[in-house]
């Protein structure tokens, strides 16, 4: 079994998917965001204020350079680690990337309480989401060997969604 990688925008769920589909499937979790605020020493969001968003690019390079090479597990991505070509190069061949796709919209009722997200912190976070996914949806769709539409299933759901699509593909055994 080679890695599971999710991509998608901020909000898409790679982080609670991933979660239970690593349960599901008895492999290591890994959250690239997690990994990089532990080697950096602060949140993602102060290193963006006090760094840059070019700084902490390179940085997300080297983890996601790091995590496609260890053992299989089932990675969740920040939403940008696609914006970079050697990054989706990477995660391609660390395994097979599954696509959380969400709406612009679907994406703003998850997170209009969130104050965490940097790229969230504007004046109309709605605009800046629909901006994100028009920049970033080819970049996904790229990178991915299967997609799959969040919409409104449960996260029981959706996990049962990537492994039937993991089943049906020969990935793993049916059953």
């Amino acid at each position: 079994m080679r890695s599971l990688v999710l991509v998608g925008l901020p909000g898409s769920g790679k982080s609670t998917v991933g979660r239970n589909l690593a349960r599901r499937l008895r492999l290591a979790f890994r959250d690239s965001d997690h990994l990089i605020e532990q080697r950096i020493g602060c949140t993602i969001r102060d290193f963006f204020a006090k760094e840059g968003e070019a700084r902490f690019r390179d940085i997300e390079q080297e983890v996601l350079a790091e995590l496609a090479q260890a053992e299989p597990c089932v990675l969740a991505t920040g939403g940008g680690a696609v914006l970079r070509e050697a990054n989706r190069q990477a995660l391609r061949g660390a395994g097979h990337v599954i696509y959380l796709r969400s709406t612009p919209e679907e994406l703003w009722r998850r997170l209009r309480r969130d104050t965490q997200r940097p790229l969230l912190q504007v004046a109309d976070p709605l605009d800046r989401l629909r901006q994100l996914h028009a920049e970033r949806d080819p970049l996904y769709r790229q990178a991915a060997h299967f997609i799959i539409d969040t919409g409104r299933p449960s996260v029981p759901t959706l996990v049962n969604m990537i492994v039937m699509q993991l089943e049906l593909a020969g990935l793993l055994p049916a059953g």
